[in-house]
């Protein structure tokens, strides 16, 4: 018996050429590997510049950092400890301008308690004014040339405002009330850069001479404070 068979077609490969097969196949093999070697090639990481990763640099700039820091609170000291100098400066000044104002005016109230007052007041200024100063001097070389322009002119508009107001009131038959008021005020003032120096001072002899200043103080302002005409 004879089968019928159905003849293959070799119609589509025949009419590929061999070299052709050959390098389509070779070409197949070769991305196949390169497939292969990219997936397991480690990942490149991102290089970092030389000059960052050296641990000299990064020393550098923590050195620069930190000089930066010590300059600007070096800074920030020497400017507290020149405002303190210059408020020792200006208490010095305050008080001994008190000191001449009480001494021509002190003559012309009529209280026998408000010339009382004004007298011990103007020996406890006198003498820590003189205390003070010897401090200074020998802190911060004292003298009437170290003192900052800005301060010798702040007192002194003070000191002429304070004197006019005693002249005006000599003149107008008030000095008493006037003379007692004003004086309060300059024992205010006086104990503020007191208070504001005794924050800020170290040396101990400073401190105290300020808290028994500010202490006795305190008593002369409430008798000049409350001192009335009509007693």
């Amino acid at each position: 018996m004879i089968y019928a068979t159905t003849p293959i077609n070799h119609k589509n490969n025949s009419q590929i050429p061999a070299s052709m097969w050959y390098n389509h196949n070779k070409m197949d093999r070769q991305e196949y590997l390169n497939e292969i070697s990219a997936s397991t090639r480690p990942v490149k990481s991102r290089n970092v510049p030389s000059f960052l990763s050296s641990k000299f640099l990064w020393i550098g700039i923590i050195g620069v950092v930190l000089l930066i820091i010590i300059i600007i609170i070096g800074s920030v000291l020497s400017e507290a400890k020149t405002d303190s100098k210059n408020q020792l400066f200006s208490l010095i000044l305050h008080m001994d301008n008190t000191v001449e104002a009480i001494k021509e005016y002190q003559p012309h109230v009529k209280s026998s308690d408000l010339r009382s007052y004004s007298a011990s007041l103007s020996t406890i200024l006198s003498n820590n004014s003189n205390d003070i100063t010897n401090y200074a001097t020998e802190k911060y070389n004292f003298s009437p040339k170290t003192i900052k322009d800005s301060v010798v002119e702040e007192q002194t508009s003070y000191k002429d405002a304070l004197m006019s107001d005693f002249f005006n009131a000599k003149i107008t038959g008030s000095l008493d009330y006037v003379y007692a008021q004003k004086l309060a005020t300059d024992i205010s003032i006086i104990q503020s850069l007191e208070a504001q120096l005794m924050k800020t001072a170290s040396d101990s002899f400073l401190k105290d001479t300020l808290g028994t200043s500010y202490e006795s103080l305190t008593i002369l302002y409430n008798n000049f404070y409350n001192f009335s005409e009509s007693k």
